[in-house]
């Protein structure tokens, strides 16, 4: 019998909230465009190479032990003994010559397909056909596998920084990282260790409640500065949604981001917050549905420690004002930096698992959105989730084709139908814009919109060129 392995509360809620409208799959787009000796039948040798591979190492050759109850108490990750690399692994192409739309619109339509649990929870799309020879990989898998710093971290592997070098090994034939080997001895637990086993539970308990109580004091007091969950204004982000997805892009040079920061006093990611909000408030007035009071962001927190080799989930959560009803930009951005400023100030002390804890206590209230007809009548904990992961900080190449992007693709759920993700890769950052296609119409807009909003700060601060 196949060794199982147990999966944790966190990851265990992502496989418990899968529903057919609610699809807990994360991905990613790059593209890549080809070096001087490109090799046309590239795509079709690689693809000869994939269905020669045997052998697959974990976490890619892991399937569900309950494929048909999801949220089963036991649920387990166990080997599939009957692992076809070729389910897995697939050859799109776009009407050649295609465009970024049409590259959307095929990410979009992939994206809004199920997993099949019944395998390994994870596809890879290589696509060709783009122009100027250039082709793209999109892969999804199930949050419940590995989280996105994980993913970026475990593709990384497959590429180089050599140019030069042609033969680096697909990503689900490399053997996991280890991990660094633990300081303390390995001896028989005591009495004592299970007592401060315990202890180290309750003051984890204690420190996430005291967190939590000042979150609703400042509520009470009028305060912006800490944000609660269902406190968030209504809006039209925050309706039932559908299976069907759409997708967008946008990337910026980080330089720019940087100066704007600088200027502003605040974080590269207060600056992501800012664009943000600029566009959505663009996007909600010009459909009259701009809400009077701001929109609230949840803010996923990474609290892996460097040398993490990643695998499951490690993250914690924020609430931060976008204050998307202030119309001056320069009073906006002071506003998201003092909020966030606020929020991180929280965590600043706690333990990892007492911000584990709180995290768990701030995102509670979003199961009332789950509940069947609840989505769009009751509050939102918050109206988006907005992520900002760290990607390779070096240029990276495929077997000869230099990675240009890499844009996230993440998650829209119930009561949610808006999710941006930013990944940095080298000196851009990459956004990725995924939503409910018929709760956010024009989703586009909004790629477009960022622009825009970075643009007004640039000109703000004296930066436009």
């Amino acid at each position: 019998m196949a060794v199982a392995k147990r999966l944790n509360s966190l990851d265990w809620s992502f496989l418990a909230g899968e529903t057919r409208e609610s699809m807990m799959h994360v991905g990613g787009l790059m593209t890549f465009s080809p070096p001087a000796d490109e090799q046309p039948d590239f795509l079709r040798k690689l693809m000869d190479e994939v269905r020669s591979q045997t052998k697959v190492f974990s976490p890619w050759n892991l399937k569900l032990r309950y494929p048909e109850f999801l949220a089963h108490p036991l649920q387990a990750w166990v080997e599939d003994k009957q692992f076809d690399v070729e389910y897995h692994i697939r050859r799109s192409a776009l009407p050649s010559p295609g465009d970024e739309r049409e590259l959307g619109i095929l990410v979009s339509r992939l994206h809004s397909h199920s997993i099949d649990f019944h395998r390994p929870p994870w596809e890879v799309h290589f696509i060709e056909g783009l122009e100027g020879g250039r082709f793209a990989i999109y892969f999804k898998v199930h949050h419940a596998l590995i989280d996105g710093y994980t993913g970026i971290k475990i593709l990384s592997r497959s590429f180089s920084i050599n140019p030069d070098e042609r033969d680096t090994p697909l990503f689900f034939v490399l053997p996991p990282i280890p991990r660094a080997p633990k300081q303390h001895d390995e001896q028989a637990p005591t009495l004592e260790h299970l007592w401060q086993g315990v202890q180290s539970q309750l003051d984890a308990t204690r420190g996430a409640g005291r967190a939590l109580a000042e979150v609703i004091k400042a509520a009470r007091q009028d305060k912006r500065e800490l944000v609660v969950p269902m406190q968030a204004p209504k809006s039209p982000l925050n309706q039932k949604i559908s299976r069907n997805r759409r997708f967008a892009t946008q990337q910026f040079a980080t330089e720019r981001l940087k100066a704007v920061a600088k200027a502003a006093h605040g974080t590269l990611n207060d600056v992501v917050l800012a664009i943000c909000a600029g566009a959505l408030r663009r996007f909600l007035q010009e459909q009259e549905t701009l809400p009077n009071e701001a929109l609230t962001a949840m803010l996923p927190v990474n609290i892996r420690p460097k040398d993490d080799p990643g695998g499951g989930n490690a993250v914690g959560a924020i609430l931060a004002s976008l204050a998307t009803d202030i119309a001056d930009p320069l009073t906006r951005i002071n506003a998201i930096i003092h909020s966030t400023t606020k929020a991180k100030e929280q965590l600043q002390g706690m333990s990892k698992s007492s911000i584990m804890q709180f995290s768990s206590m701030l995102m509670a209230p979003m199961l009332l959105s789950q509940i069947p007809g609840a989505a769009g009548r009751v509050r939102p904990a918050f109206n988006l989730a907005i992520s900002n992961v760290p990607g390779p900080d070096k240029a990276l190449y495929f077997r000869g084709y230099r990675l240009d992007s890499y844009y996230p693709v993440s998650i829209p759920f119930l009561g949610y139908g808006l999710n941006i993700t930013v990944v940095t890769y080298v000196d851009t950052l990459n956004f990725g814009f995924i939503g409910c296609r018929d709760t956010v119409p024009h989703l586009q807009r909004l790629a477009v919109y960022s622009r825009d909003a970075l643009e007004e700060l640039e000109q703000i601060f004296g930066l436009a060129s």
